[in-house]
């Protein structure tokens, strides 16, 4: 045998261990797929305004058409699911966040996520941490996300600073202060509890970043996680699964018409899959889909069923669609 044949060999296995190893890493990644029925769980009650004022909305005056926005599900003790997140008064004009100050307080009316997928199927309860509630905070009570730890609910939200409250019950909260900010702004903030740390990942400028924690009070140095050249990222939402990390980013494309109120909810959720939970590339380098869903949360319920939600697409309300997960062919 020669030289060039040994060599031709050993390039030839090379090769197929390359293969091999990329196609076992591919084994590994599993595609969501939606069932693309949406059924609107939850639709806003008419309420008074609970201030300060804007200029188009007042302290005190009712309005009977509220938009939610980025939104959290919890579970609590008694089996019952609640909804929280982002609320104003609809004014037809812009700004369309006008008055995002407190959170809507939404709970199941039967235990157990399978019971709730009902159309219209969670009332309202009293808004939480409006400004009145959070002295020497600015106004603005954006995207709540809820985890529990050592018997308490840790509300993390934003925007930039992002802070913290604390609840042992769901209703009352009592606000813990800032936590950390970015020069170039931080919204939308996830958490995922992983391997004994605690995850926060949230929108900046053409990316989405990530801090670390073990206590959800004192987090680490920022790190960029994905970059979006292409399009602004909102309200981001990272999992586990199947041995791999699935971050799902909303993509604000623009600009807005101003007219229907729809369109200023772009609703197109971009899915990245990747091995190492700091890096989901840049723009689609790690992208395996696209679903249709407007600032998703992506969760499973007791039985194990997954879902993915949407506001404002294609209800006005918080709606909710199954999730599959399929093998990349």
């Amino acid at each position: 045998m020669n030289k060039n044949t040994i060599y031709s060999l050993f390039a030839i296995g090379i090769t197929c261990f390359v293969f091999q190893c990329k196609t076992k890493a591919n084994e590994d990644i599993l595609i969501p797929v939606q069932n693309n029925a949406f059924v609107e769980i939850y639709k806003p009650s008419g309420d008074y305004f609970f201030g300060p004022d804007t200029p188009r909305l007042k302290e005190g005056e009712w309005y009977d058409k509220w938009i939610p926005n980025d939104h959290t599900f919890v579970k609590d003790t008694l089996g019952y699911w609640h909804i929280f997140g982002i609320t104003h008064p609809y004014v037809p004009t812009q700004p369309i966040h006008e008055g995002e100050f407190a959170s809507f307080h939404a709970i199941a009316s039967e235990k157990g996520f399978k019971n709730s997928t009902k159309q219209h199927h969670y009332k309202d309860l009293p808004k939480v941490l409006p400004p009145s509630d959070r002295p020497g905070e600015i106004n603005a009570n954006h995207a709540p996300y809820i985890v529990k730890k050592d018997g308490i609910y840790h509300m993390i939200y934003g925007h930039s600073p992002i802070r913290l409250a604390t609840s042992t019950n769901l209703k009352t909260w009592q606000p813990q202060g800032n936590l950390f900010e970015e020069a170039k702004g931080a919204r939308d903030p996830n958490l995922l509890f992983f391997k004994d740390k605690y995850y926060i990942i949230y929108c900046s400028e053409k990316c989405v970043m990530m801090r670390t924690s073990d206590d959800l009070k004192h987090w680490s140095d920022a790190k960029i996680i994905l970059k979006t050249e292409n399009f602004d990222p909102e309200s981001p939402s990272l999992i586990y699964h199947n041995n791999t990390f699935y971050l799902f980013v909303c993509a604000w494309v623009g600009p807005w018409g101003g007219k229907e109120l729809q369109g200023a909810y772009t609703h197109e959720t971009h899915v990245y899959a990747s091995k190492d939970i700091e890096n989901f590339g840049t723009n689609n380098e790690k992208e395996i889909t696209v679903l249709n869903a407007h600032a998703p949360e992506i969760f499973q319920d007791e039985e194990g069923q997954w879902y993915i939600s949407s506001v404002v697409w294609p209800n006005i309300g918080v709606s909710v669609d199954k999730l599959t997960w399929k093998t990349i062919e």
